[in-house]
């Protein structure tokens, strides 16, 4: 029998509970049978199961397709998701805080999302998404190359401003768990692909130099982070010096890609 659960408090299994947020399963079987912390596990075991009992409401477990979704709702669970990752911290929110949050039954959640991995996977693929529409929308009047690879930085970094808290999130999330270290490298392939394709077609109509993609790909997503990062976590910098640092960033490196006149 594993004895880590002795001499746990009611304080710290209701913080494991929410840590846990049903996806270790095999927590039940250590936890319910540890006679000497029964006392201590009540409340986990309550929570447990009214989870377990609630979570079968929404039928076979897996969410509706996208398409079936009600489309004012599945934004309304994403909204009170992000506003609770904000103030409670990622890790300290559950599901059933989320659930409460935004006023839906149990099963109407999980006919939406699986988990919070999966909630913050939807968040990021429509960061993504604002990111990259946004870019091909300018694409579209602008055709002037040189002109494209720097002003759309300034279109990027604008987005990341204008959601300040998904940017925090995104900022602050990283390298705490497998899941979630997954979700933030399906954004950031999701992004390198697009800034590769971009500097592609580039060399393709012989306005930038024949260099290698993949390195200037990861170094303009290297540097958009770290100036995030220090805007949004660190205070380091304003939100306007973030912008301007990335502009003045890809003005330099327009310069080393253009073919010389």
């Amino acid at each position: 029998m594993n004895n880590c659960w002795l001499g746990m408090t009611e304080e710290q299994i209701s913080i494991l509970y929410k840590q846990s947020n049903l996806s270790v399963v095999n927590l039940k079987s250590e936890v319910f049978w540890t006679r000497s912390a029964n006392a201590y596990l009540l409340f986990f075991t309550k929570q447990y199961e009214i989870e377990m009992n609630e979570r079968t409401l929404g039928g076979s477990g897996m969410p509706l397709s996208k398409e079936k979704q009600n489309k004012e709702r599945r934004q309304r669970l994403l909204q009170c998701s992000v506003d609770l990752f904000i103030e409670k911290g990622y890790f300290n929110t559950s599901i059933r805080d989320i659930i409460l949050r935004s006023e839906v039954g149990t099963g109407t959640f999980y006919n939406y999302f699986i988990d919070k991995e999966d909630i913050l996977k939807a968040l990021l693929e429509d960061f993504a998404e604002e990111i990259i529409t946004g870019i091909s929308q300018y694409y579209t009047v602008e055709k002037d190359l040189y002109k494209r690879f720097v002003e759309t930085k300034q279109l990027t970094m604008d987005v990341f401003a204008q959601n300040e808290a998904l940017s925090e999130i995104y900022s602050r999330v990283t390298g705490t768990s497998a899941p979630i270290d997954q979700c933030l490298q399906q954004f950031e392939d999701r992004l390198i692909q697009f800034y590769s394709k971009n500097i592609e077609y580039g060399i393709k109509k012989g306005v930038f130099r024949n260099v290698s993609i993949p390195p200037v790909a990861h170094s303009i997503l290297a540097m958009e982070k770290f100036l995030l990062y220090k805007w949004i976590v660190l205070k380091a910098i304003t939100k306007e010096e973030m912008i301007e640092m990335v502009v003045s960033f890809h003005e330099t490196l327009s310069a080393g890609l253009l073919m010389k006149q």
